[in-house]
């Protein structure tokens, strides 16, 4: 349950669109706000669930779980018990946010991906020498707005551009990348497993993009869920208390409240899967009875037991990262794991950046 999304299955990505204007490489302008009711509905978000409930096997890309409504569940979820992978993350990053910060050196442009709360952001920023700006990227505009507001009371001095897009698609670089020190590094963080989200080529064809954007000279933090035990997996993605069924099935409120739709929230339940052979975490919604639910004028049929997965939480090794990196142009350069090895924190960059 991490951060974005992919082939239809995934979680915390952006949907596509541009992100805020900048100001020079002062203020950001701030992004609109997100069209209420009486507004068309969002093509891109109807365009997935018109398509993914039409398919053989019902899937919508967990990109679509993040609204205001969605990113507040799941920054309730990383406070739960079960959900060890934010605390263990948050822990490396004490441990090591100084050893980070000395490879990203000083005057850098920290860019976040899918930065939800950026709860994680001032344990690096704190140990920065002078970073110049913070760019955070998420698909959530009402979450990432007040995100910012925070970020700005605690850092008042440093540019904070908040940007509102997709990190799935091309990223435009921002104006402060032109606007900074010659010395300053761009330094993307990809907190939270969000990699995992995507399928291994998708994850390369990300890490790619990633590249492009932090440049020759650029550094990758990047935070990857690599625990393969099932008896802290399935509670993980599946709480006592059940917020993670509440973040689940709040994607149907989604769909009546955006695109006109009919699903009955009690005639579905919450379900977790893990895949032995893939590696990943699965989440679904299942259908309680045979029943018929109406999108935007549309007709869908489910049978009882029938699911629409809505999730991938695909947990990569150092292996996998290392194999990965090296198809997208990176090589790792540094690192660190807990204690029980369950969540690792990989520095990658090009082969011709000079750490």
């Amino acid at each position: 349950m991490h951060g974005s999304p992919a082939t239809g299955v995934g979680r915390t990505p952006a949907r596509p669109g541009t992100g805020d204007t900048l100001n020079g490489c002062g203020q950001a302008a701030r992004p609109r706000e997100r069209p209420g009711r009486a507004q068309p509905p969002d093509e891109a978000f109807a365009a997935a669930v018109l398509t993914g409930l039409g398919a053989p096997r019902k899937s919508i890309p967990s990109t679509w779980l993040y609204d205001e409504r969605g990113s507040q569940l799941f920054e309730a979820i990383t406070d739960l018990p079960e959900y060890y992978p934010t605390r263990t993350e948050i822990g490396l990053l004490r441990d090591h946010g100084t050893d980070i910060a000395r490879h990203a050196g000083p005057d850098a442009v920290l860019i976040e991906i899918g930065s939800g709360s950026s709860r994680k952001t001032p344990l690096l920023l704190a140990r920065m020498e002078h970073p110049f700006a913070y760019v955070p990227i998420d698909i959530s505009r009402a979450f990432l707005l007040h995100s910012v507001a925070l970020l700005r009371d605690q850092f008042p001095h440093l540019h904070i551009l908040p940007t509102v897009a997709d990190f799935t698609g091309p990223l435009q670089p921002p104006h402060a990348f032109h606007c900074a020190p010659a010395r300053a590094r761009r330094v993307v963080f990809f907190p939270g497993s969000t990699i995992g989200n995507l399928a291994p080529d998708e994850a390369v064809s990300c890490l790619t993009r990633l590249r492009e954007l932090c440049g020759r000279r650029g550094l990758i933090v990047l935070g990857v869920d690599q625990n393969r035990e099932e008896t802290t997996l399935l509670p993980a993605y599946d709480d006592a208390d059940g917020v993670t069924a509440q973040f689940d099935l709040n994607l149907l409120a989604r769909i009546n409240r955006e695109l006109d739709g009919t699903f009955d929230l009690d005639a579905f339940r919450h379900e977790s899967r893990y895949d032995r052979q893939r590696h990943r975490i699965e989440m679904h919604l299942v259908s309680q009875r045979e029943q018929s639910v109406r999108v935007l004028g549309h007709w869908f049929h489910f049978t009882a037991g029938e699911t629409i997965h809505t999730e991938n939480s695909y947990k990569f090794d150092r292996a996998d990262i290392e194999a990965m990196a090296a198809r997208a142009g990176l090589r790792r350069i540094d690192g660190w794991s807990d204690d029980d090895d369950r969540f690792a924190i990989h520095l990658l960059a090009p082969p011709e950046a000079v750490n």
